[in-house]
């Protein structure tokens, strides 16, 4: 079956200029929407139709739709630029479309076409261009999800789904201030375990991260360490980002992807890029004891997060049961601040695209 062609809905009311511009002056990560949103139905049987272009609005369900009762539930997560020669670009959506639809695999729903994935975010970044801030960090945040929308109750896939795409104005991720941000190690939970669903982008991944997350803020922090289910011993990722570990002589090491973690699409540009830059990435297990103590001897030097929200993030402090130690001096390291400006300069046009990674609107 061919694509569908996107139906536009004229807004009725869409939002003043001078409110917008009051909107995006300085926008909480995540709490400013543009006036549209994608819709595209699914049914088995029919396949994907009824694409269409609309004001962004609630979504009406019926107390036994499907994925209320058993999660079946993905989303994605990319940024639009603005390039300095005043065009919007998407960064490696592409590999978003694919991501996508790994995750619908894993969590037994149907497949969107990664080219129809694709024109989605495009059609939405092109209604809501004004939307773009001029601040620090700014970009459109971009949300594609789908959820099973089927009205029934019973154990079993749904055969009806609905895929939505919304945007946000958004800027820097962390609000802090500081030139780093301190982790807090759990040993109590476990985001994913082998065999589970941790390599798809679902929201009971997130869910099962939260409480975790709130001991971590309780006590001071911004972010929680995850370890692996089964020993509590290796570094897995944070709530919602990758971790990389910089040493003493250049190498990097960051977890591998055994299924428990997330594979990030900026994860995988970090390792391009810096094997680009003539340094050594290793994809291997690392643990908690070993990073305080290649901390503590000089061993290690530098540690960040990455993601599409945070980008790439230093990390200055490490907490775990009654004590802490600290990366480096910690704040942000030579090669962190490497990384951040290569991957920055190429999704904001200011540098070449060897990869082919942006697509100009």
């Amino acid at each position: 079956m061919s694509a569908p062609a996107f139906a536009r809905l004229p807004h009725p009311n869409p939002t003043a200029q001078d409110a917008r511009a009051a909107a995006i002056a300085d926008p909480a990560f995540g709490r400013v929407f543009t006036d549209h949103m994608v819709s595209i139905r699914y049914a088995e049987g029919k396949g994907w139709h009824d694409a269409q272009v609309m004001p962004r609005g609630p979504l009406l369900l019926d107390p036994a739709t499907a994925v209320l009762h058993y999660a079946q539930e993905i989303f994605e997560g990319l940024k639009a630029y603005r390039l300095d020669d005043g065009a919007m670009a998407l960064f490696r959506v592409e590999a978003n479309a694919a991501r996508f639809n790994a995750s619908a695999r894993r969590m037994a729903m149907a497949e969107l076409p990664e080219e129809l994935f694709i024109e989605a975010v495009k059609q939405i970044v092109r209604v809501d261009a004004d939307w773009f801030p001029q601040v620090e960090g700014g970009a459109l945040y971009l949300r594609p999800f789908m959820y099973a929308s089927e009205v029934f109750l019973g154990v079993k896939p749904a055969a009806e789904y609905h895929f939505l795409v919304i945007a946000s104005p958004v800027g820097n991720y962390f609000k802090s201030g500081a030139p780093a941000v301190s982790l807090w190690v759990s040993e109590d939970y476990t985001r994913a375990a082998p065999g589970g669903t941790g390599a798809a982008k679902c929201g009971g991944n997130y869910a099962a991260s939260l409480v975790a997350q709130q001991q971590a803020i309780a006590k001071g922090h911004d972010q929680v360490v995850f370890l692996d289910a089964a020993e509590h011993r290796w570094i897995e990722e944070l709530g919602g980002m990758n971790m990389f570990f910089v040493f003493a002589d250049g190498s990097l090491v960051t977890p591998p992807l055994t299924g428990s973690i997330l594979p990030g699409i900026t994860r995988d540009a970090i390792m391009t890029l810096a094997r680009d830059a003539g340094l050594t990435v290793r994809e291997e297990p690392y643990a908690i004891d070993q990073w305080q103590a290649d901390a503590e001897s000089g061993r290690l030097t530098e540690s960040f997060a990455c993601g599409t929200a945070a980008v790439v993030t230093p990390v200055g402090k490490v907490a775990r049961g009654a004590g802490s130690f600290t990366i480096g001096a910690g704040g942000p390291g030579q090669v962190t601040a490497m990384l951040k400006e290569k991957l920055v300069d190429i999704q904001r046009g200011r540098a070449a695209d060897p990869h082919g990674w942006v697509t100009r609107l």
